[in-house]
């Protein structure tokens, strides 16, 4: 959907605004019920969770494919990352059921973050192309027989296990008006200015929001978060590891896609097949992580990850619309590696550290900041790379660059300092 961002602005009229809340809408939603998807994975069982979210997210795909406005389709991406918020800590919850050794389990953990890099590494192209034959609304038509696929061999998964879990409709109502308040704030903010009536609001909104969840969630008898859990380096820094990865993956692909088409003046094709390069080493290094884990650690493999994620944000400073494009692939490489060392060996350090009936609540838990990392730099960088007219602009690329290269080098530290020997 990315690739097909400047297709959508051109077709319903969104400005550089619209294209966020295009991105940002799916994003938040599937990263404030993430939270409370956790707990229904767990009572509901983690199978049955997983059909439930992979039955919505295709409906609401076609509702997205249908959308006549701007308006209707952030509201159907809503919806469609309501679903989505589902399916994830339900999927992981699925292989901590399977796997009960601990390095086989990290195996399949690697498995599943290679889904998504083959993923990342089609849908680009998939999204050039039927962009540029169909229409950005093929983008979304796409995931109607990939849905009826998934529901079809899930069939043949074994009933998972339930655990009553109490739901925190509290809890749950305080994280989203947090997470939709900070980022109308950073969305609008760019579009409205930093000091409108508006901004203020939904800032004020957020940090009341976020002290209410802190509230709510110690007086709660089964939290939605639960804070002891919190205090448990094993969780603490892996979340806080997680954010910053996909602030940086996730805000580097928006730029990206921007860059190549907006700035490059690249098709939609060509700026998906620029991505394959970097997925294919995505890939490799989710399958090589886990083995590196087992040689000298998970922790050094973190904060190496971080380190060459850092890399990549520095290395991407000097692109210019005259860059050689064999360069762009060249500087490309650190950003493909980073993420991918990092995320399967802290997600196994995660799940370790957590009881396996804990397992959905944690997992929801990780892939919750790791999405509100991605919704919020796609939120500022947006509002960073507005140049004169609202159109792409160089110095706030570097600047959105600069800022993310600081965060990860903030939780390497931080992972370095905190996460203990293994």
């Amino acid at each position: 959907m990315n690739i097909a961002l400047p297709a959508i602005r051109y077709s319903l009229n969104g400005g550089m605004a619209g294209q966020q809340w295009v991105v940002d809408a799916y994003t938040l939603m599937f990263a404030a019920l993430m939270l409370s998807a956790g707990a229904i994975a767990d009572r509901a069982g983690a199978r049955r969770a997983y059909a439930w979210g992979v039955a919505l997210f295709t409906l609401t795909s076609l509702g997205c494919a249908l959308a006549p406005g701007i308006g209707v389709l952030v509201a159907a991406r809503l919806a469609q990352g309501g679903a989505a918020a589902v399916v994830m800590p339900a999927s992981l919850a699925l292989i901590r059921h399977a796997y009960e050794d601990a390095q086989k389990r990290a195996r399949a953990i690697a498995l599943w973050t290679v889904g998504g890099s083959v993923a990342m590494a089609a849908g680009p192209v998939l999204g050039g192309l039927l962009t540029e034959s169909a229409g950005w609304r093929a983008v979304f038509l796409l995931n109607l027989p990939v849905g009826a696929v998934i529901l079809g061999l899930l069939v043949r998964v074994p009933r998972s296990p339930r655990r009553p879990a109490a739901l925190d409709s509290g809890g749950q109502l305080t994280a989203v008006l947090a997470l939709a308040g900070l980022t109308f704030a950073v969305i609008e903010g760019g579009r409205l200015g930093w000091t409108s009536l508006p901004v203020l609001i939904a800032a004020v909104l957020a940090v009341a929001s976020g002290f209410a969840f802190r509230v709510v969630e110690s007086r709660h008898l089964q939290p939605v978060v639960p804070l002891a859990m919190l205090r448990v380096r094993q969780v603490s820094v892996p979340l806080a590891v997680g954010f910053a990865v996909n602030a940086a993956f996730y805000g580097g692909i928006f730029l990206l896609g921007l860059y190549y088409q907006q700035l490059r003046g690249m098709s939609g094709i060509a700026a998906g097949l620029m991505f394959v390069p970097m997925s294919a080493v995505v890939t490799a290094t989710n399958l090589l992580s886990p083995r590196l884990s087992e040689r000298i650690g998970r922790r050094p493999v973190i904060v190496a990850g971080q380190l060459v994620f850092t890399a990549a944000m520095l290395a991407m400073l000097p692109l210019t619309a005259r860059t050689p494009v064999w360069l762009v692939l060249l500087l490309l490489l650190p950003l493909s590696t980073g993420g991918a060392l990092a995320v399967p060996a802290l997600t196994a350090l995660l799940i370790d550290a957590v009881p396996g009936e804990r397992a959905g609540t944690a997992s929801g838990l990780l892939n919750s900041l790791r999405q509100t990392g991605g919704a919020l730099a796609v939120a500022l960088f947006g509002s960073l790379l507005s140049g004169p007219g609202g159109g792409f602009s160089l110095p706030g690329m570097r600047l959105c660059l600069l800022a993310v290269a600081t965060l990860l080098l903030a939780t390497a530290t931080l992972s370095r300092l905190l996460l203990p020997h293994d």
